[in-house]
């Protein structure tokens, strides 16, 4: 199944452009780099939905802690960590 995780935006780490962007993501205290070229609205402070890289929605700071939290519950959260364990 693929899934969006939802992170906050702590910075924008490159801009060729108003469009053309990546910046670092917090997911939940890990962080990851994503490319912002799909909400170019998103601002610093901004929680989006990422999928595979790429932030595809900005969502309301509320619906993402929600399913955050819940996407934690259901061990959906592992790829995510950084020394993932082995199975």
């Amino acid at each position: 199944m693929c899934l969006a995780i939802p992170g906050q935006i702590q910075s924008i780490t490159a801009e060729l452009d108003e469009t053309f962007r990546n910046g670092k993501v917090s997911f939940g205290g890990i962080t990851r780099e994503v490319n912002l070229s799909m909400v170019p609205e998103a601002r610093v402070g901004d929680f989006v939905l990422v999928h595979v890289g790429a932030a595809i929605s900005v969502v309301d700071e509320a619906e993402a802690r929600e399913t955050f939290r819940y996407l934690q519950q259901i061990g959906e959260l592992d790829e995510l960590s950084p020394n993932p364990s082995a199975t």
